[in-house]
């Protein structure tokens, strides 16, 4: 049931990160030099097979940044990622029967949390109806949704978000104008503003060499391919602090605060962008 993979800096975020909105990731940092980690290997492999998760494996001497980025400080460490999420789970090697007890208490917990309110799976319908390329159906539905739940600033940003992508920016503005500093939401409602006025600015002339990839970073951001918007935002960085009077460096703090501090993203982007300022 459960399987098995290698996992380095390049795949992390596909197979460890993403896939934990599936199922519970369990990470084996690992070393090969590490007797204890030769040991435990083989009792995770057998384990995992009995449960519906996922073991990522880890060589830290081959993912340095990783193991810097958790702060990974003997090994072996396991650790648990759900929902985009890394928790502890242990240190060192325990016996068979307590692994079993640990993936079993894991699972259970994963599928309390993973259970779904009415309200998400309404969002989720919504989301459905977006990839089905069935924009209007998707806009009324999520209508409803806000003005049935008037209080939930969470909802109040999709829907702000999903309208700044079909050009409805006065809408979204409106949807966004309760959310005032010190209240709930505030940074993800301040950077949609700011990715609104962002937007406005791409329709006018290019007039420097830098905005073409500005701009083009902008129009990622919009469609939600944040990778490539931090990584095409951080280039700008590194080139010309000046440009925009250090837009690209705001744009990238924008994104952060879209995604959230412990997106896997802002944490990895935040590192390289304090790499590139000092």
């Amino acid at each position: 049931m459960g399987t098995s993979i290698e996992v380095d800096s390049a795949n992390f975020m596909a197979e460890v990160a993403e896939k934990s909105f599936e199922k519970p990731v369990v990470v084996d940092f690992f070393a090969q030099w590490c007797g204890p980690c030769q040991m435990l290997k083989p009792l995770l492999e057998k384990v995992v097979q009995e449960h519906d998760v996922v073991l990522a494996k880890v060589d830290i001497d081959r993912s340095p940044d990783l193991a810097s980025a958790y702060r990974i400080e003997g090994v072996p460490d396991v650790r648990v990622v759900m929902q985009g999420k890394m928790y502890a789970g242990f240190v060192g090697v325990l016996p068979e029967p307590q692994i079993r007890d640990f993936l079993a208490q894991l699972t259970a917990f994963y599928g309390q949390l993973g259970s779904k309110s009415e309200l998400e799976s309404q969002i989720e319908a919504v989301q459905q109806l977006i990839v089905s390329g069935k924009i209007q159906e998707a806009k009324d539905q999520l209508t409803q949704i806000r003005e049935q739940n008037p209080d939930n600033v969470a909802i109040k940003i999709f829907n702000a978000s999903f309208l700044i992508g079909l050009d409805e920016l006065g809408e979204a503005e409106r949807i966004l104008a309760p959310i005032y500093e010190g209240t709930e939401g505030f940074a993800q409602a301040e950077a949609l503003r700011n990715l609104i006025y962002l937007k406005l600015d791409s329709a006018k002339p290019y007039t420097h060499a830098l905005d073409e990839p500005f701009f083009s970073a902008v129009q990622s951001t919009l469609a939600a391919d944040y990778e490539t918007a931090l990584q095409g935002f951080l280039g700008i960085v590194k080139q010309d602090r000046k440009y925009r009077d250090d837009g690209a460096r705001k744009a990238l703090l924008m994104v952060f605060d879209l995604l959230g501090d412990e997106h896997p993203l802002t944490k990895e982007y935040r590192k390289q962008l304090t790499s590139s300022l000092y």
